[in-house]
């Protein structure tokens, strides 16, 4: 019994260790935040360094409700999915470490109407 109790602990512990870390996907990021009218980014550069600056935020733990406000300011929207549609693009393809902090930030967020 000791011996199965290790050999999963061992298992385990490969997985965790072995794991392959979440890499940013640029050029996935590029293609949604372009597709999806409303933006405006003048070139790839502007997009991504905005990007970059959500996932800075979320990095300091800035609130949902709080990030989801500014994007809606920066882009002169009211349209909350504007914003999250962003927000997540940004989280999900330039910073994915950053998933579970933005859902922590996002939990028992409701839209407001």
């Amino acid at each position: 019994m000791r011996s199965l109790a290790a050999a999963l602990l061992i298992g385990l512990f490969s997985v965790i260790v072995w794991a392959p870390p979440a890499n940013a996907d640029v050029v996935a990021y590029l293609v949604n935040v372009h597709v999806r009218p409303g933006y405006n980014f003048p070139n790839a550069d502007a997009a991504i360094g905005y990007g970059n600056s959500i996932c800075d935020r979320v990095a300091a733990k800035m609130s949902y409700a709080q990030l989801v406000d500014q994007v809606k300011a920066d882009f002169n929207s009211a349209d909350y999915y504007q914003g999250a549609y962003l927000i997540n693009q940004a989280v999900n393809e330039l910073c994915p470490a950053q998933i579970w902090q933005l859902r922590q930030s996002a939990a028992g967020y409701t839209v407001p109407t």
